[in-house]
């Protein structure tokens, strides 16, 4: 009997590996095994191929390809940005980010604060946006770096990057931004955003687990936190992760090819979605700001109803979605990045996140929708009618 067909909503969380990404990377766990730093013809073979996948990756965003630096993971590349931001830098000792970054950048800011410096989380409005005055006001002479995400990984809201880019540029202030959501969704040019450093993820485009990469601008003063050999100019020890290397190379080729009219479909898709959600199903709400936000995302709250019941009756008909960022998935306490917008605990806890691809389909889209109103009743009678009351009130006093 065939597999039954999977309805993948959780594209960012994660993406299949494409077909033309996989092809180019096998050879390089088969005959290509070779170590790049050998002497020899099997590993020196691989510096070409190392090097074609560091172009790729910098065209996707704009950059020189000195510049990049390939990390294991989108995680390890923010971790990097904000420990050389600091080291290279140590009379200062300020970092500045906000209140509904990713969890990379969240508990490795946490564990800085523990160990003595400063850091400053930004607060958000409703709808998810950033105050640019309250910004200004927490630069400080001390402050080493801004670190702050170019789209929300579970809202899709996006920051304005340039802006506050411009903002630390005249005050002589390094930025961050993880912009792991970001590639083949938007356009992306690190030059016309004026950011120091860039945090990118293989996964989130069609690439493999295990590899990603951390633009670093040329003069940018910058440690590597992974210390060991000469691989990457010195800037992060170990022997190179040649066959993911050369799959994100291919991946990054791929996301360029998506055009401005694919996103716009992309983006009506995904308003097909949402608007027939918000129409069809009481009691519900979109979470953040309608735009500027990806063209792929939608968190919407449904009261009277618990994520975590409704992915799981989803699971079933082999639907997939989330009710927040992968990295918190089985956390008891509800999304710091809607508890921060201002939704209540139980807000929070009734949201599910829909995050579309370039592979999905009108069809699947109407699956979803032939079976998601009849869930979310189904699950609202189960509930006590008090808790159905309080939901509902809190939903419509917004």
């Amino acid at each position: 009997m065939p597999a039954s067909k999977t309805y993948y909503f959780d594209s960012n969380a994660t993406t299949s590996v494409a077909p033309e990404v996989l092809s180019a990377m096998l050879p390089y766990l088969t005959e290509n095994w070779g170590n790049p730093s050998s002497p020899y013809r099997l590993g020196k073979r691989l510096v070409g191929p190392i090097e074609h996948a560091r172009e790729s990756v910098a065209a996707l965003i704009g950059a020189d390809s000195t510049e990049i630096v390939f990390t294991s993971c989108g995680t390890e590349s923010i971790n990097t940005a904000l420990t050389s931001a600091l080291y290279t830098q140590p009379h200062k000792r300020h970092i500045v980010t906000t209140a509904v970054e990713h969890s990379a950048t969240k508990n490795c800011c946490a564990a800085l604060e523990a160990r003595g410096y400063a850091v400053t989380y930004l607060p958000v409005n409703r709808d998810g946006t950033l105050d640019l005055k309250l910004f200004e006001q927490s630069l400080r002479p001390d402050t080493a770096i801004v670190s702050i995400m170019w789209a929300n990984n579970e809202t899709g809201v996006l920051f304005p990057i340039a802006q506050l880019a411009a903002l630390c540029r005249a005050r002589g202030i390094l930025i961050h931004t993880d912009a792991v959501q970001v590639p083949g969704k938007l356009k992306l040019d690190v030059n016309a955003l004026g950011v120091d450093l860039l945090s990118l993820s293989a996964h989130k485009l069609h690439g493999p687990k295990g590899v990603g990469l951390l633009y670093v601008r040329k003069g940018t003063p910058f440690q590597p936190l992974i210390v060991g050999g000469h691989q990457e100019e010195g800037n992060r020890g170990g022997t190179e992760n040649v066959p993911y290397i050369v799959a994100f190379g291919r991946a990054a080729e791929l996301a360029r090819a998506h055009t401005e009219e694919s996103q716009r479909r992309l983006a009506a898709l995904r308003d097909t979605l949402e608007n027939e959600i918000l129409q069809k199903i009481p009691h519900t709400a979109r979470n953040g700001a309608k735009e500027p936000r990806l063209p792929n995302t939608t968190s919407i709250r449904f009261a009277g109803v618990e994520a975590e019941a409704l992915l799981l009756m989803l699971d079933q008909l082999n639907i997939c979605a989330s009710s927040g960022s992968a990295c918190t998935t089985g956390s008891v306490a509800p999304s710091h990045v809607l508890t921060a917008m201002g939704l209540t605990a139980a807000e929070a806890r009734g949201t599910i996140r829909f995050s579309l691809d370039y592979e999905t389909t009108p069809e699947d889209v109407a699956y979803l929708l032939s079976h998601l109103p009849r869930i979310v009743a189904e699950l609202r009678e189960a509930t006590s009618p008090r808790v159905i009351a309080r939901a509902t009130a809190a939903a419509a006093a917004v």
